[in-house]
């Protein structure tokens, strides 16, 4: 790709909608091509886009289709694999793979940029059907990962290792691999044999943040976050491997009053850790608000006419963020609270230690617990 020559780029995803990682991180992908003459379009199964005509909306792309969760809840909780599982996995991937004909010939695509469809196995046909799309066509491809299925316990000991080891990720010589952190590099090149790229989380450092405009002004009070409460921000989702509970406790330990908002839904791994923080956060007499409903990556309304506010406005209102993740990719929200200058508690998670501190940020960083040392800085 140069800059020279301007070509029509197709981006595949499941989604690409909301404040998840996957969505925020190819929307600012999506920026960059633009602002460099590319024009791009949209196969998933949900988006926020505002240009209807560039996207094309296939509901068995998205990982919350009904027959997707089935054959997730088959081949990954239970672990079973029946013939009607495979005869699914099957139908759904032969519709997937011509729908993605249709797309890739309708928009006359020059490339296709995979956004973590052959990473992660959360829609399984949509992995397959774009590395047969792949094999059959030729096309020049991108396989944007951001997160691997090795990574995560869920999809170990799984009766779909051949189809994981088939398309996640497919090895096909005109699909070039991109990874977010040196140890995916390291690990895709072991497990796959093959290079890849290594391209980090960005933020348009070159950019500041826009000025305040008066918007969010209300969102204390619209959230009851008392004025004397000191607001602490985890901006991530509700899922086991964030480790919220490490903020609840920094909460309870700091010798004030406090209020910790959670922007981010609890996604695709169930309702349960939410649960549990519920009930952490109540025997820890800590308020916690979980606000998703309220927070998006724009501001807009809800169907009740309630203002939701931007993940610019919660930063902007935060007194200091807490990313007390075990495990990331790279880390979107330390980007961001860096670029909104905040101060941060952050676990020293080994992607951290290993490509990020180094640089010589400044924060407040402890490895495995929250003690007296890490509230005394």
């Amino acid at each position: 790709m140069t800059e020279d020559k301007k070509i029509r780029i197709g981006i595949v995803a499941t989604h690409l909608s909301g404040t998840d990682g996957v969505s925020l991180e190819t929307n600012k992908w999506v920026d960059v091509l633009k602002r460099m003459g590319h024009e791009c379009f949209f196969f998933c199964g949900e988006s926020d886009s505002q240009e209807n005509r560039k996207v094309t909306l296939v509901a068995e792309a998205h990982h919350m289709h009904p027959a997707i969760m089935q054959i997730n809840e088959a081949l990954f909780i239970a672990k079973k694999r029946s013939q009607n599982t495979e005869t699914a996995i099957y139908n759904i991937k032969n519709h997937l793979k011509s729908k993605l004909f249709e797309f890739s010939q309708s928009f006359e695509l020059d490339l296709i940029i995979a956004e973590n469809v052959l990473s992660l196995p959360m829609n399984l046909p949509l992995g397959l059907a774009f590395a047969e799309f792949i094999g059959q066509t030729s096309m020049p491809a991108i396989a944007h990962h951001h997160d691997f299925w090795w990574e995560r316990n869920r999809y170990m000991a799984t009766p779909a290792e051949d189809y994981l080891q088939a398309a996640f990720p497919c090895t096909l010589k005109s699909i070039m691999h991109v990874v977010i952190n040196s140890v995916a590099a390291k690990q895709l090149a072991f497990r796959k044999g093959v290079s890849s790229v290594v391209i980090p989380n960005i933020m348009d450092f070159a950019s500041p943040p826009a000025a305040p405009d008066g918007y969010a002004d209300d969102m204390r009070n619209e959230l009851a976050i008392e004025k004397d409460a000191y607001f602490l921000l985890q901006p991530t989702r509700i899922v086991p491997r964030k480790k919220i509970e490490k903020a609840i406790e920094l909460v309870r330990r700091m010798d004030r009053k406090c209020v910790l908002v959670v922007t981010h839904d609890a996604g695709d791994e169930g309702f349960s850790y939410q649960a549990y923080l519920e009930q952490f956060a109540k025997l820890m007499d800590v308020k916690i608000l979980f606000a998703s409903d309220r927070f998006d990556y724009q501001r807009k309304t809800t169907s009740q006419g309630l203002k939701v506010y931007s993940l610019s406005d919660a930063y902007s209102k935060a007194d200091l963020v807490t990313y007390t993740s075990s495990m990331e990719g790279f880390g979107n929200a330390f980007l961001e609270t860096i670029y909104y200058q905040k101060p941060i508690v952050i676990e020293a998670y080994e992607i951290f230690k290993l490509d990020i501190q180094p640089k010589g940020f400044k924060t407040i960083a402890f490895e495995d617990f929250i003690d007296r040392n890490v509230i005394m800085k």
